[in-house]
């Protein structure tokens, strides 16, 4: 053999050898093994120099001592994971020649002859399992062996770099058949003195444990814990529990009591049921509902919640009417909590200040005076609808407008969001239809403009968020026009129910309203018992948001994680909005209200403009987010220079603090009446019928109870009392008499209920048991009911 001086690198120290009974492996040309090397060899391989091999995988020429460059080649790692004996010794090779491979048993050494070509470094050299006196010898043709383990011929074909795999060809034969090991028997045999093929290796117990494939179950635990603790889940969860707490007794009978009283609640309760039960049975009927007989399109009386369509399909009768109104009256605060947390998130808030900005939005102590107005109540698909909207636009106040983090998807959620909570009524959603479209209008014309005028300021839109922002708000709109058309029609056929410039004035409140707390609220109420007394009509002039809410805003103007030009835009957007919730009270409203009043489509029907005191609230909850986040970031500072790092007891009691405060402002006294149990004679009687005493109070009861057979019923209560019901009311004073008998024949009355325990004070406390002969009736008692069938 001979040392191929010319290559790079220069000749290198010879490898070190170790041997095995009946002989030695020959040194290379370089010289003897010096006792360093040895000293390596011994480091390096954990069997030790008298290890009992088979056969060795010769280091690579040119690699440093203590390295197994052959561990790059598969081959060699095959052969030594199947034969269990092989070990590299590493060493060094005398420039780029011999590659010999040490642990020859009995005499026989292993030899990886290289012809012509040189080695680079990081080669593998031959690994063969030698038998009893064999002589294994890996020859090499005039190819050269690259770094990656693979060895090339002359001709530039690849071949294998000489690594036989131990146990895979029968003959002894590499892949390309041009090394042959031994004398042709299975390289995968033991030596005489080695072990079976087929055994552990020994030196398996000291390597570390492959780590277990956890079992589905174990895979699918670990995703839903993920998911527990998510920030989105948690927030979904909190919500919920401070809605059950913050509205508490509501669920604690819910089958029996309603919020507030039991007027206007067991409206929007009955609501729910008709627009659930129609929809399963006659969807084409909808807007005719079985009250205010015979008028047509009387669903559009009020606000419809048809948004809640799918809860009415649950249950039947007026006790599954209770406990539906109570359960979304519950999620309801959870939805608006959630959606102002949303809000603020997005818009660059930390997660106490979202926190802040969601309770305060939802449980602002002037929300406790509508109580018993479930579609006032109901808002947070506002604040949610804007949230994934801003998303879907990759848009925050704090970052400002970040393209790549646009997607489409949350356009087309937004928008249907905001189609959902118009359906819950024009009361609160005509408002959020005007602002949606101002901010389209608004938008496009800014955007015009910089691509216009300012072309180095281009910002890229997208075509996918633009076809889903025309989609989405084609969408809005259509469920907007569709849900307007029955209201327009109403307003024709009932001029009455048009609202004017007087009746607004009625309803407006003064700015002291905006400090006055309604009798509802746990703090406020009493103390502001003198201040509501001086207010026309206090359930809707009571408009306090709280006091620590207005503290934490004018903070914000000051300190905030907002930038300064969005927090004047806050504070510009909560002046205009109190302006106009003041109504004609603020200069007689002739350049804020009455404009909007007298020219914006729909406005007409907004009889109280207080309940504008909505979006109020929402800015206000922006502006204390943004100092509250801008506090906790600086606590956050404080603690890291700390040792240790982790806030104090009084450091984490002082984030929490402001939440604190914002909640305990929206605990409540709300009262819970009894609903009036329904007659027994409503579970039977047929329609169209006449309950009496009727007023609107009285009939909104006698709505919830025909839920139960949905029979027509001539009473009914809304925002405005027709005609044909006003007559009703005037002639059956009488009843019963010749007279009220043909009108309500005339009318297609079938039935007239009578209720005892109602007519105390009332002209029927003395007919009531007058004889009916010669009038062509009949009178039955059911319980405390007299039936007059007609």
């Amino acid at each position: 053999m001979t040392t191929d001086q010319s290559a790079t690198g220069g000749p290198h120290p010879a490898a070190d050898r170790s041997t095995a009974s009946g002989g030695d492996a020959p040194a290379g040309p370089s010289g003897p093994t010096t006792s360093t090397d040895a000293a390596r060899a011994d480091v390096s391989d954990p069997a030790g120099p008298a290890s009992d091999t088979g056969g060795g995988t010769a280091p690579t020429a040119g690699a440093p001592a203590g390295t197994r460059p052959a561990d790059k080649d598969p081959a060699s790692r095959e052969a030594r994971g199947t034969s269990g004996k092989g070990n590299d010794r590493p060493g060094t090779v005398s420039g780029t020649g011999d590659a010999k491979a040490g642990d020859a048993t009995n005499g026989g050494d292993a030899r990886s002859r290289l012809g012509d070509a040189g080695t680079k470094p990081g080669d593998a050299g031959a690994s063969d399992d030698v038998t009893t006196g064999g002589d294994a010898k890996a020859a090499a043709g005039d190819g050269s062996t690259t770094g990656d383990g693979t060895a090339k011929d002359a001709d530039g074909k690849d071949r294998e770099d000489g690594a036989a795999k131990a146990g895979t060809d029968k003959d002894g034969a590499t892949k390309d058949g041009t090394d042959k090991a031994g004398d042709g028997k299975e390289s995968g045999k033991a030596d005489e003195g080695g072990k079976e093929a087929g055994k552990p290796d020994r030196w398996a117990a000291f390597a570390s444990a492959p780590e277990p494939r956890p079992s589905w179950v174990r895979r699918a635990a670990r995703a839903v814990g993920r998911v527990l603790i998510h920030e989105w889940t948690l927030a979904t969860l909190g919500s919920l529990v401070l809605a059950v707490l913050m509205t508490w007794p509501t669920l604690r009978y819910p089958l029996h009591t309603l919020p507030q009283d039991y007027w206007d609640p067991s409206l929007q309760a009955w609501q729910m049921a008709w627009s659930g039960h129609i929809l399963l049975t006659n969807p084409a009927q909808l807007w005719q509902s079985n009250t205010f007989f015979p008028e047509d399109w009387s669903f559009a009386f009020s606000d419809t919640l048809l948004g809640y369509a799918p809860a009415g399909m649950i249950g039947t009768g007026p006790e599954a009417a209770v406990l539906r109104y109570n359960i979304m009256f519950v999620l309801a605060h959870a939805l608006a909590t959630l959606g102002a947390y949303a809000l603020a998130r997005q818009l660059g808030a930390g997660r106490i200040g979202g926190a802040v900005a969601g309770v305060g939005y939802a449980y602002a102590p002037w929300l406790l005076a509508q109580a018993g107005h479930l579609h006032v109540i109901s808002n947070g698909g506002i604040p949610l609808a804007l949230a994934m909207l801003a998303r879907g636009h990759g848009y925050s106040l704090r970052h400002g407008y970040r393209p790549e983090r646009r997607h489409d998807g949350w356009v087309y959620t937004g928008w249907l969001v905001a189609a959902w909570q118009l359906s819950l009524g024009f009361g609160i959603g005509l408002p959020f239809a005007y602002f949606l479209g101002g901010t389209v209008v608004v938008a496009a014309v800014t955007w015009y403009v910089r691509r216009t005028w300012f072309w180095a300021v281009k910002r890229p839109f997208g075509r996918r968020l633009l076809a889903a922002d025309l989609v989405g708000g084609l969408l809005f709109a259509g469920v907007g026009a569709l849900l307007a058309v029955p209201y327009f029609t109403v307003k024709e056929q009932h001029p009455q129910a048009e609202r004017t410039v007087g009746d607004i004035g009625i309803f407006s409140p003064p700015a002291s309203g905006f400090f006055t707390a309604p009798a509802e609220s746990r703090v406020w109420g009493e103390l502001h018992e003198g201040a509501r007394a001086a207010l026309p009509w206090h359930p809707e002039m009571t408009l306090l948001p709280g006091f620590v809410l207005y503290a934490l805003a004018a903070g914000g103007l000051f300190f905030s994680v907002w930038k300064l030009r969005h927090r004047l835009l806050l504070l510009a957007g909560v002046v205009v909005t109190m302006v106009l919730a003041m109504g004609t009270r603020f200069f007689d409203g002739t350049y804020t209200y009455v404009p909007l009043f007298e020219h914006l489509p729909g406005w007409s029907g907004l009889r109280t403009p207080g309940r504008l005191m909505l979006w109020t609230t929402l800015l206000l909850g922006l502006l204390a987010a943004g100092a509250v986040s801008a506090f906790a970031t600086r606590v956050r500072e404080i603690c890291a220079e700390r040792i240790p790092s982790w806030p104090g007891p009084w450091l984490r009691l002082a984030t929490l603090l402001p939440l604190v405060l914002v909640i305990a402002e929206g605990l409540n006294v709300t009262p819970h009446p009894v609903v009036p149990q329904q007659p027994a004679a409503m579970r039977t009687v047929d329609g169209p019928l006449l309950v009496l005493p009727s007023s609107q109070n009285l009939d909104q009861p006698v709505m919830l109870w025909s839920t139960t057979r949905f029979q027509d019923v001539v009473n009914g209560g809304s925002g405005f009392t027709p005609h044909q019901l006003d007559e009703v009311r005037r002639v059956t004073l009488s009843f019963p008499d010749q007279t009220s008998v043909d009108y309500l024949r005339v009318l297609g009355v079938r039935n007239v209920l009578l209720m005892r325990d109602q007519i105390s004070g009332t002209p029927w406390e003395v007919t009531v048991d007058a004889p009916v002969d010669g009038l062509g009736i009949t009178r039955e008692e059911i319980g405390q009911v007299v039936v007059y069938r007609l």
